[in-house]
């Protein structure tokens, strides 16, 4: 019995994956969720983190910034504004993204949301660069 299903990852400038896996594991606002085969729908945001995509040959972990998730029908779609393999991003990058984040951050203009969102960001970012 097949235990895969589909997952798209979107940017708004490119298709980042296309694929079938068996599982992935996503950073919503509401904390990590497991999606499996036959899961129930689910529409949700995510929070700046990693998504790993698991199937019987090997994991992918992506860095993503945030966006929305949606599952129905065994595919998933996770719309995000920026995401990345984590094997493809150089130190130079994360130091880059964080010190942008960081900016944003000083900002006092910023409402709470977009300083939870950044502060997620730079955490996420921080852990790449270990």
């Amino acid at each position: 019995m097949e235990e895969n299903f589909n997952i798209e990852i979107i940017s708004p400038n490119k298709k980042i994956l296309s694929s079938a896996c068996s599982e992935v594991i996503i950073p919503a606002y509401e904390g990590l969720i497991t999606i499996l085969k036959d899961h129930i729908p689910l529409v949700t945001f995510l929070r700046p983190g990693f998504v790993e995509v698991k199937n019987k040959t090997e994991n992918k972990i992506f860095f993503i910034a945030e966006g929305t998730v949606e599952f129905s029908e065994n595919n998933l779609l996770i719309l995000t504004t920026f995401a990345k393999n984590v094997k493809d991003i150089t130190n130079e990058e994360v130091l880059k993204l964080i010190s942008e984040a960081e900016k944003k951050l000083a900002n006092q203009n910023q409402s709470d949301k977009e300083k939870y969102i950044l502060s997620y960001q730079v955490e996420t970012l921080k852990q790449i660069s270990q």
